[in-house]
């Protein structure tokens, strides 16, 4: 049975547009796991630390037979692939990967948070996920358009390519 995984991509190390567009391709090869859609590429300020450089982010929607767990295994793998280096908390990343939905389940596990716990409150996350499904719907029920006027703007701009 396939399942709908949208995933959050960052970078602000290393080339940072080469680093998700590198990673976009790299989801596209995970096992058991079709690359569905993707948004734009969008360039954001840093969430914390001011002290590091912008943001290159995007969303990636993905129709997988993974489990949320061995989907998550499969991100860090390929953030690793990536030279992730995490030193401090929302420091500088050559890229994170962050699994947002899950079909609508609601998991709270303690590895995993579905849906991500701060989804709602990142401009760089709600705009892409709007530009690929403007109707999406929370599995709360929440439609995510509601969001993205609370959402902190960081300056979002999407990015040509």
């Amino acid at each position: 049975m396939s399942h709908r995984a949208w995933i959050g991509l960052g970078s602000n190390l290393d080339h940072p547009r080469r680093q998700v567009l590198s990673a976009l391709e790299d989801l596209a090869g995970l096992p058991l796991t079709k690359l569905s859609a993707c948004s734009s590429l969008y360039g954001s300020r840093p969430v914390g630390p001011q002290d590091q450089p912008d943001f290159v982010n995007a969303v990636a929607v993905l129709d997988t037979r993974l489990s949320p767990l061995a989907l998550l295994d499969q991100l860090q793998a390929l953030e690793q692939r990536h030279r992730r280096v995490r030193k401090r908390h929302w420091g500088p990343r050559t890229l994170d990967l962050d699994l947002l939905l899950y079909d609508d389940r609601v998991l709270d596990l303690p590895r995993l948070v579905v849906p991500h716990p701060w989804l709602a409150e990142r401009a760089f996350v709600v705009q892409p996920m709007l530009e690929i499904a403007p109707e999406l719907c929370l599995p709360n029920g929440q439609p995510l358009n509601r969001l993205s006027a609370a959402a902190p703007s960081n300056d979002l701009k999407r990015l040509s390519l």
